[in-house]
């Protein structure tokens, strides 16, 4: 029975230790919902970037994003409604604040 209550107070003390990561860990592996940057940046990681090569940085099935001289609204239109045969339609996929954000992510890429 001494074991038992060793192994609890073990137990105890693992999830404690456990819980008082979670904070450090959520800041680490989420993006902050107010950083539009970094919140662009993932979703072009999972959408845009299969053919943006090196995340909008270059030329791959896709443009080089990074250093662009199309305006903003010239962007907004193309995420959100495509170019036929070359590039997919994304306005049903992503909302306004969505599309905003990946924008802030193309504008923050340098240009090279």
């Amino acid at each position: 029975m001494a074991d038992m209550t060793l192994f609890s107070r073990a137990a105890a003390l693992a999830l404690l230790l456990a819980a008082a990561t979670l904070p450090a860990r959520a800041e680490t592996g989420a993006a902050p919902a107010n950083d539009p940057t970094k919140n662009g940046e993932i979703l072009f990681a999972t959408s845009c970037g299969w053919c943006h090569s090196d995340g909008g940085r270059e030329a791959g099935k896709g443009p080089k994003l990074a250093g662009t001289t199309r305006d903003d609204a010239f962007i907004i239109n193309r995420i959100k409604n495509g170019k036929p045969g070359a590039m997919p339609a994304w306005g049903k996929v992503f909302d306004d604040a969505q599309i905003e954000n990946i924008l802030h992510y193309i504008r923050s890429l340098p240009s090279k």
